[in-house]
């Protein structure tokens, strides 16, 4: 019924001390306060036109209960303590819960479970960096709130020559359940109808993961949202270097059930006045992703 293709995705299980680096930078560890999300939390005013359009059954504990796959940085992700959903998702969205009256409480998840999650009624809403598609739409609603393309990485200096318009015969790393899953195995297939050995590709459940196969160089390259692959080649300590333009940018939206319009449209306003009231741009600044903000937040947009 739901279709696991486009996303982009703590503890990291990352063994081997020479990973180590890399493992505490996927996970987001912060080291001063020029680290992306350093600061005080960014925040909103309840708006009380706004909050009185929430459903009574959404606002009735005064909490909405949002799935989110926490292996994400830097939009959400697990904080040095292991359990603190932190990041720019994160921020942002809760400034939108505090302009209708609420607050978020979030539920790590895999990522391919949490539109089933939402679909069942187990969270009200899903947080995990959707892009929003027509497959999706089908079968949830879908609020735009950011916008992010697709980004390669490969080690410093491209010891491999990896050339992202022909890597038929590379190792590939991508996380499953992604646009870039879909993306490198369309790519796949043109190399093999062209004559060319087929890309090796390999998926992981994580994006930490799938930054540290290339770290390693059991991967050539990876793939991953243009800000995930940005954040992980800084934080990298100069192992990483990003390869190729960003491209087929596209909307990020928050998954309400499909049943749940009103809940929908009004989530549509909340993200309509966050970026009036200038938490937005503040959140987005605060995790230096600004590059992805939108003017106009739009309910189910066409893709």
């Amino acid at each position: 019924m739901f279709s696991l293709n486009g996303r982009r995705r703590a503890a990291l299980g990352v063994a081997g001390a020479a990973l180590l680096t890399l493992s505490l930078a996927a996970c987001g560890e912060k080291e001063g306060d020029d680290q992306p999300g350093a600061g005080p939390s960014v925040t909103a005013d309840a708006d009380s036109a706004l909050a009185a359009k929430v459903p009574d059954a959404i606002k009735a504990d005064g909490v909405i209960k949002v799935g989110t796959d926490a292996t994400y940085a830097p939009a959400e992700f697990l904080d040095t303590d292991g359990q603190t959903v932190i990041g720019f998702d994160i921020e942002l969205f809760n400034a939108v819960a505090q302009k209708l009256g609420l607050k978020a409480e979030y539920e790590a998840a895999p990522f391919d479970a949490i539109l089933p999650g939402v679909d069942s009624g187990k969270y009200e809403i899903g947080v995990s960096s959707f892009t929003i598609n027509a497959e999706r739409m089908q079968t949830v609603n879908m609020v735009s709130y950011f916008s992010a393309g697709t980004q390669w990485a490969t080690k410093a200096g491209n010891p491999n020559q990896v050339d992202p318009d022909n890597a038929c015969g590379k190792k590939i790393a991508v996380q499953t359940s992604t646009v870039q899953a879909d993306d490198i195995t369309a790519r796949s297939k043109k190399c093999t109808d062209g004559g060319k050995p087929a890309i090796a590709i390999d998926q992981y459940q994580s994006q930490a993961d799938a930054t540290a196969a290339v770290v390693s160089g059991k991967n050539d390259a990876m793939l991953a949202d243009s800000p995930v692959g940005a954040y992980a080649v800084q934080q990298s300590n100069g192992q990483l270097e990003v390869l190729g333009d960003i491209y087929e940018s596209a909307p990020y939206g928050y998954v309400v059930k499909k049943d749940q319009t009103a809940f929908a449209e009004v989530l549509t306003e909340a993200v309509q006045a966050v970026i009036a009231d200038g938490s937005y741009e503040a959140a987005l600044k605060k995790w230096g992703v600004e590059g992805g903000a939108i003017t106009t937040s739009a309910l189910n947009p066409a893709s």
